[in-house]
């Protein structure tokens, strides 16, 4: 019995050595809150889409230009003989002498050099067209706030649903490695009775089957860890992927509050973003339609002239307000205006496409968490069941009433059962969570 402890001792030692292959890379504990910290900071998607909104907010800022005067600063050095820019320097540096109305100067003057320096500004007054164009852009930048704000939850359903794949694997490497020490304590049991000439030969090879297998389970739940960890890793910014993530807790056995009351939101942040992109491309076909209607803008102009560079002898100003009405284009307003509407109408069919997907959606999940609700407790009794059936036998075979088929098909019923219960609960867990994220 000393050696059949022994041997137990170090096969198990074996199975057990992919689990120190985790050991040996660094595992770092973890729970959902401290991962979602790092999501809100470091997650691609979450800052591409914070991106998306500040650029819409420096597009709805620009649209101040509407209603913001405009204001230019110039300095301009030139010399010439051109006989009617010489003459109009000299006028704006007030500097005409009654031998500068000599025809033959005035035909051909001599070289003037002209310093010029001019503060413009322009004054938009009445730009309808603008007008829309600016509340177009506040449609927008509330879009993309709101679409911000729904990507960073659904990254956060995203990372919730790599967490519970995370405790789903190590749950998994528990049940593996029970089922990997009964097979391992079932073929000892099976080969001392081959020795005692009690089974035969294929029952032995039988068992070791049996065993090897529960050794390929448990790889295949180490590359389930590791497949976890990266995905959690990607989610949280981490571009090292060297660290293997294990969780502080285990999968919730418990069934949560019941959702079977609740309703879709109109008020969804995505839901309300496509109705805010209709809105926008609403107020770009009204601008499109006020692109025909004149504007009026005031000017001004501040003019410091010399013949001398950085000097200002002589200065002057202009004043004035145009009213300006593009009639006829080229029928590119009438086109402009055709097509902003299309689009309206096209944004417009999208979000409603979108609030039936999404009810669709919601209906869907409510209807899988009924069906998860179910699996849960049919896979509770299923373990209660398998756990007594597999004892039974054990016994019955240690007594010589049970064939060693019989034996490992209980192992395999219990193990099956066990992986049940925990693949029930990831789905339910994750369909409430899918749930609640619908109706936020």
């Amino acid at each position: 019995m000393n050696l059949k402890t022994v041997l137990i001792s170090c096969v198990l030692t074996l199975g057990c050595s992919l689990c120190s292959k985790l050991s040996a890379q660094d595992t770092v504990k973890v729970n959902e809150q401290e991962l979602q910290q790092k999501l809100s900071q470091s997650n691609w998607e979450v800052r591409i889409a914070q991106q998306e909104y500040l650029a819409a907010r420096a597009d709805y800022r620009q649209s101040n230009g509407i209603f913001l005067p405009q204001v230019d600063l110039s300095y301009t050095a030139m010399t010439t003989n051109n006989p009617l820019m010489a003459f109009g320097s000299k006028l704006n540096q007030e500097i005409v002498s009654m031998q500068d109305f000599n025809p033959a100067l005035l035909n051909d003057p001599d070289r003037i050099d002209n310093f010029a320096t001019e503060i413009a500004v322009n004054q938009p007054l009445i730009n309808v067209d603008g007008i829309y164009q600016r509340k177009a852009a506040k449609a927008k930048m509330a879009a993309m706030q709101l679409k911000s704000s729904r990507t960073q939850e659904g990254m956060k359903i995203e990372l919730k649903k790599a967490y519970m794949m995370l405790q789903l694997a190590y749950g998994s490497q528990k049940v593996v490695d029970k089922a990997a020490e009964m097979a391992e304590s079932g073929y000892q049991m099976v080969n001392d009775y081959y020795g005692e000439g009690m089974v035969q030969k294929a029952d032995v090879l039988m068992a070791d089957l049996h065993r090897k297998q529960m050794e390929t389970m448990q790889q295949s739940v180490h590359n389930q860890i590791k497949a976890a960890s990266n995905r959690i890793a990607y989610l949280v910014g981490d571009s090292s992927r060297t660290q293997v993530y294990a969780p502080k807790d285990e999968l919730d056995s418990n069934l949560q509050a019941n959702l079977a009351e609740a309703s879709l939101s109109p008020n969804r942040s995505d839901i309300k973003a496509m109705e805010n992109a209709a809105t926008a491309y609403q107020k770009m076909a009204q601008a499109s339609k006020m692109a025909f209607l004149p504007r009026l803008n005031a000017f001004g102009r501040y003019q410091l002239f010399d013949d001398q560079p950085f000097q200002a002898d002589a200065n002057g100003y202009i004043v004035g307000a145009q009213l300006s009405w593009s009639v006829f284009n080229g029928y590119q307003n009438a086109a402009k205006s055709e097509k902003a509407k299309v689009e309206y109408q096209k944004a417009r069919y999208e979000a409603d496409q979108y609030k039936s997907q999404s009810l669709s959606e919601f209906t869907e999940t409510k209807n899988k968490l009924q069906l998860a609700t179910f699996k849960v407790k049919q896979q509770k009794l299923a373990l209660q069941q398998a756990k007594e059936a597999y004892q039974i036998r054990k016994d019955r075979f240690s007594e010589g009433l049970e064939k060693t088929t019989d034996l490992l098909q209980a192992e395999t019923q219990l193990y099956q059962s066990e992986m049940g219960l925990l693949k029930a609960l990831f789905e339910y867990d994750l369909t409430h969570a899918y749930l609640e994220f619908l109706t936020k």
